[in-house]
């Protein structure tokens, strides 16, 4: 994640701890946990867990990672196993649980589990499509001790709905994202990033403004699941870097006005560099702090299969979400923390050491230390090779210095 406020507003948020090291005092802490665990250095991380706790999902979004239906998955994690699971991420010291799917309000013991996770010192956090979040739903989400919950939009209206495979998708988010601001439930908004939806940025950020959403998270196209499907829709170079003009700009408005907006860009490290550019262009004091702080983050070289990882509906355990098609173990077998640090798997070696293994542009670029080669999932889906340069690197040869 590039956080767009801290890096390019100078505004303090409240993941600082983990992105970039330094405390702050908007830190949450879980129960019986004194201090939050602030890593000495990135690769010293203990991963954020994505945890698809359902396959099942009352949407059919043609992006889906998960190629998810409105269907009984069987063979999903019992409340016992995964009160097991949850108790070993505590164990590890991981910091934060992402309750994802499918749709995972559909579980049940969520609301048990998310507390479960709590009394193990994991913070809880929710991804959702929003439109089963009734106002009771939403109490509860704040009673419980969800940090954040992200609600999927990605566009307004029908565009929404085009998106999600199902009409009505759109009002009943809106309800969600409502349900929830008025219980002071802290809440974002995800959207990923497609040729259909980018020139609707200006309209997403006067929506997020009007009805008070607290974060926004812009999620560049990953090639899994439907995703794969809809590669042709991915931005072009030239339009990612107008789509980030955008961010930047409406980003620094939010906080030049005081509004509290933590506003991030997910699953392209370059935006970061681009954004130290624009810093640059502008003489602005904060280039030198920014630079810092990215190369202390790392950016790739210590995400996937160090900062993030993944579990699925059955326990199995991948480098990141959209990487399920490699499975390093299952938690029924071994803990997580002893998959997760086992460096005999080859792919968990090189995610964990990557930057002597990487190709192309990205192993001669001179942002390596502060973008360390993005993403490796679109390296593999493009080139066959989870090692060579990432695809949506909007960088010009020049700009990376590696030749005209």
């Amino acid at each position: 994640m590039i956080n767009i406020t801290k890096l390019y507003c100078g505004d303090n948020t409240q993941s600082d701890d983990i992105r970039y090291g330094e405390k702050h005092s908007k830190i949450f802490h879980c129960r019986g946990v004194e201090d939050s665990n602030i890593p000495k250095s990135a690769s010293d991380r203990r991963p954020i867990v994505v945890w698809n706790s359902t396959r099942k999902c009352n949407l059919k979004c043609i992006h889906c990672y998960t190629d998810s239906d409105n269907i009984d998955y069987s063979g999903e994690l019992t409340t016992d196993e995964a009160k097991k699971m949850i108790k070993d991420l505590g164990d590890f010291k991981v910091p934060a649980i992402l309750f994802s799917g499918g749709e995972p309000l559909i579980r049940k013991d969520l609301f048990e589990l998310a507390s479960f996770a709590m009394d193990n010192g994991v913070k809880p956090t929710l991804s959702t499509n929003g439109t089963l979040i009734t106002p009771e739903k939403a109490k509860k989400l704040k009673d419980t001790g969800f940090t954040y919950v992200g609600i999927s939009l990605d566009g307004i209206d029908e565009t929404n709905d085009k998106f999600r495979g199902v009409k009505g998708a759109f009002k009943k988010a809106m309800d969600g994202f409502r349900n929830c601001v008025e219980v002071g439930q802290r809440v974002g908004l995800r959207l990923t990033l497609t040729k259909k939806n980018y020139q609707d940025l200006e309209k997403i950020f006067d929506f997020i403004e009007a009805e008070s959403i607290n974060r926004a998270c812009f999620y560049h196209l990953v090639y899994s699941g439907r995703g794969i499907d809809i590669q042709k829709d991915d931005l072009t170079h030239e339009e990612s870097r107008k789509a980030m003009d955008i961010i930047l700009k409406r980003s620094k408005d939010f906080s030049d006005r005081g509004l509290d907006k933590e506003i991030l860009t997910v699953d392209n490290h370059v935006d970061g560099i681009y954004l130290y550019m624009k810093l640059l262009q502008n003489n602005s004091s904060r280039a030198d702090e920014v630079i810092k702080l990215l190369k202390w983050n790392g950016g790739g070289l210590y995400s996937t299969g160090v900062g993030i990882g993944e579990i699925d509906f059955f326990g199995n355990v991948h480098p990141d979400q959209f990487w399920m098609d490699y499975t390093l173990g299952n938690i029924k077998d071994r803990s997580f923390g002893d998959i997760w640090m086992d460096t005999s798997d080859p792919i968990m070696a090189g995610l964990k050491n990557r930057k002597p293994l990487l190709k192309g542009k990205c192993s001669k670029c001179k942002w390596l230390d502060a973008c360390g080669g993005s993403f490796r999932v679109r390296a593999l889906r493009v080139f066959n090779d989870p090692w060579m340069e990432d695809p949506q690197c909007y960088l010009s040869n020049q700009e990376c210095g590696v030749g005209d």
